[in-house]
């Protein structure tokens, strides 16, 4: 989303410089694709089973070096000190949670600012604050511990589906009175939006939804949506109730959407932000395959997750098996999405 520090002065790839990108990313995530199952029943192996096609696919590079438009250095602002003292407090719990596991051993970045040691007694405290993925890890995903579905990512959860979005499918359906789009969000975790297009208010402020409120207007031919009333269960990058979404939705041609997004929480950033980026219409072949939303409703991932981790539980209690705590099975490190965390193997575009 943001741009890299190397690419500071650059606001756009030459094709020749996509070309390359492309080459070398397929290369990283053909290698970790190979070698990931090379020592069966690592953590590693058993992180990558689930789906390689998933964490190994890559879209082709984009033109732009940062899909942030605003401001100007295609940066996210700074955040708010309060902010800070937040992550600074979930970091602080991570890292209680991580400092048994081989990611401190190994010292690998994920444990940047930790240590190495027994179990920690913070395993057994309710993490500082509630949000999507309570149990943060490197890449924002639970880690090294399952005691409920709360400790788990909100993928595994089937709630990933969040404003604003910057990937996936939407199917878009436009009436004289309301946009209703279709987001899929992925394995089945979709969800329906309503946009009525009125000069009505925001509902109540004492009415908090998920996705927020949504007022769309027209102005010319581009639909603008302002987006407030958010839960404080919903969660963008650390943004809750506060969060203001003012987006614009341009069509340019007859297969081609700009999405505009300006961003805004006073508590979270330092000043608003704007994101930009173009969505390219689908064959209608290709479109027939998407349907309802379906992840929730027979959920048995998450109930065999838990099942899992209660075994392991039992088998350490029985001599069986390792300390769970000393295991960590996702957002710790070593290869994610098919890229190493630092090296010739990291992502060339982190």
């Amino acid at each position: 989303m943001q741009r890299p520090a190397k690419y500071a002065s650059k606001e756009t790839f030459t094709d020749e410089e996509r070309a390359a990108l492309d080459k070398q990313i397929a290369e990283i995530v053909g290698r970790e694709a190979s070698e990931e199952r090379r020592q069966r029943g690592t953590e590693q192996d058993v992180g990558g089973a689930y789906n390689a096609a998933v964490f190994t696919s890559h879209l082709r590079t984009g033109r732009r070096t940062s899909m942030i438009i605003d401001p100007p250095d295609g940066r996210i602002p700074a955040i708010t000190a309060e902010e800070q003292k937040k992550r600074n407090e979930l970091r602080e719990y991570s890292l209680a949670l991580l400092q048994a596991t081989d990611v401190c051993k190994n010292k690998l970045p994920a444990c940047a600012g930790g240590k190495y040691g027994p179990p920690s007694p913070r395993r057994a405290e309710t993490p500082p604050y509630y949000i999507m993925n309570a149990v943060v890890g490197s890449g924002g995903g639970a880690i090294s511990r399952s005691d409920g579905p709360e400790d788990r990512g909100h993928g595994e959860r089937c709630m990933a589906a969040a404003l604003p979005d910057f990937g996936g499918f939407r199917r878009i359906v436009q009436s004289r009175d309301q946009v209703s789009m279709l987001y899929d969000v992925g394995q089945g975790q979709g969800w329906i939006r309503v946009i009525p297009i009125t000069q009505a208010p925001h509902v109540a402020k004492n009415v908090r939804l998920w996705w927020g409120d949504s007022r769309g207007r027209w102005e010319g031919k581009t639909l603008v949506v302002d987006v407030t009333n958010f839960s404080p269960k919903s969660n963008f990058q650390g943004s809750h109730e506060n969060l203001h979404l003012v987006e614009r939705w341009e069509r340019l041609d007859s297969e081609t959407i700009k999405y505009t997004v300006t961003i805004e929480d006073a508590t979270v950033w330092t000043k608003p932000w704007t994101v930009t980026h173009e969505l390219k219409k689908q064959k209608d072949e290709d479109n027939r395959i998407y349907s309802e939303p379906r992840c929730h409703e027979g959920n048995y991932g998450m109930a065999g997750l838990l099942v899992g981790a209660r075994e392991l539980e039992r088998a350490f209690a029985a001599g069986r098996g390792p300390n769970p705590a000393t295991q960590c099975l996702g957002g710790c490190g070593g290869f994610a999405g098919g890229f190493a965390d630092e090296g010739a193997d990291a992502n060339p575009l982190r």
